[in-house]
């Protein structure tokens, strides 16, 4: 890891950002200017989300996580995209970010105008039978959990979001969850849980993406992410190995940080809107 002040590395993180395309990969960290929490982060509470095994081990984890998931989307779907985020966009719309993978479900990205975005662990506002694969929008699903469970939310104003939707809820007795509409299957939102693979698809389209950047002219930039999950650290991996240029723009410490990259503790929104900006300004 290139060590620095940090003034030091943040002029040379912009300073090489103007002259190079890059390729995006972004972490919780990127949202938590928009009121969504991250599970990392510096101050970040421990925290236990549900993986896939516990899901689909029968209807009370099901009935859990919904009853504290149903809660958790009634506060993420008023979230809005932060300048981070409009950043990011305009600088896709220049030519500057050639593609953009996220590992956010919260789809602000997608909200902020950027459009060659490879949602890497899905979207929240999508949900999946588990029988038929029949999706469908967590709109329509939010209404019929709402009607099936009267004054749930009232009951449950105070509770706190979690970065994946979740909330902070121990009692969920009694919490009624539908069946597809289609099948009567049982319903999941359309995201990667922990201990579910990645689908093959969205892994090669990213490896491609990564492939395609030629060290001597182009970079992947990290952005509000530890890494300390493999689906988004072995992008950063495979870049390093190529010889292709890293920065890290983040608070706190990341699984990279002992590989080959230039390492910024700051905040993304700071250093987009700087990069959107001012690095704009001295590429033209």
């Amino acid at each position: 890891m290139t060590l620095s002040p940090a003034p030091t590395a943040l002029a040379e993180a912009l300073d090489l950002l103007a002259e190079r395309p890059f390729v995006a990969l972004t972490g919780a960290g990127m949202s938590t200017d928009s009121g969504i929490p991250d599970y990392r982060g510096p101050n970040s509470p421990a925290r236990m989300p549900m993986t896939y095994g516990d899901f689909v081990s029968g209807p009370d984890a099901q009935q859990r996580y919904w009853a504290r998931s149903h809660l958790g989307w009634s506060r993420m779907k008023r979230a809005e995209p932060n300048d981070g985020h409009r950043a990011l966009a305009a600088l896709e719309g220049t030519g500057r970010m050639t593609m953009l993978i996220t590992q956010n479900v919260d789809g602000l990205h997608e909200a902020a105008g950027s459009r060659a975005v490879c949602a890497l662990h899905g979207r929240i506002a999508d949900v999946v039978c588990l029988a038929c694969r029949r999706r469908t929008s967590r709109a329509s699903l939010h209404r019929r959990l709402t009607e099936a469970n009267p004054g749930w939310d009232d009951r449950h104003a105070a509770v706190e979001v979690r970065p994946d939707g979740d909330v902070e809820l121990d009692e969920t007795a009694g919490f009624v969850v539908p069946g597809c509409e289609a099948c009567g299957g049982v319903l999941k939102p359309d995201v990667v849980f922990f201990g579910e693979n990645v689908p093959k698809s969205r892994v090669e389209r990213c490896y491609a993406a990564v492939d395609a950047l030629d060290p001597d002219r182009d970079a992947l930039l990290v952005l509000g992410s530890s890494l300390t999950v493999m689906s988004g650290f072995r992008f950063v991996r495979h870049a390093v190995k190529r010889a292709v240029p890293v920065v890290v723009v983040t608070r706190g410490p990341t699984r990279a940080d002992d590989l080959d990259i230039l390492k910024v503790q700051h905040g993304t929104t700071e250093f987009l809107t700087e990069l959107s900006g001012g690095g704009v300004a001295r590429a033209t």
